[in-house]
């Protein structure tokens, strides 16, 4: 069965850190773009942090940079997004998805996503 499973949400207060994982099955994540996504409630999803099939650039939403790192372990087929410096506003379900040969940039503001997790809950307290 192909999927992706995140892990790693919770309840945070405002400046603290979070890393997520995002585990892949049933495929391996080498010559995959990743990407992490947020659903705020009432809000449609956006990408956060995405990272490219091809090379190691990356692409981050203005309100992620500076503050989130999106990395990969084709090792153990797994994607990390680490947050630092947490926000109220940074509350969302968070998702992650995989597409093959993308850019990072396409795959955070496109529309082809090959495979999506089923979600991790962030909360930011003020």
């Amino acid at each position: 069965q192909l999927q992706l499973v995140e892990s790693g949400g919770g309840l945070v207060q405002a400046g603290g850190s979070l890393r997520l994982s995002c585990v892949a099955s049933g495929f391996t994540l080498r010559g995959y773009a990743i990407g992490w996504f947020r659903q705020a409630p009432g809000e449609a999803r956006e990408g956060v942090a995405c990272s490219s099939s091809y090379d190691s650039t990356t692409y981050y939403a203005d309100s992620a940079k500076g503050r989130f790192t999106i990395s990969r372990d084709d090792a153990k087929n797994t994607m990390y997004l680490q947050m630092n410096s947490l926000k109220p506003e940074d509350t969302g379900a968070y998702y992650c998805a995989a597409t093959q040969l993308m850019t990072g940039q396409k795959l955070c503001v496109g529309s082809i996503r090959n495979y999506w997790g089923q979600g991790t809950q962030v909360t930011v307290s003020s």
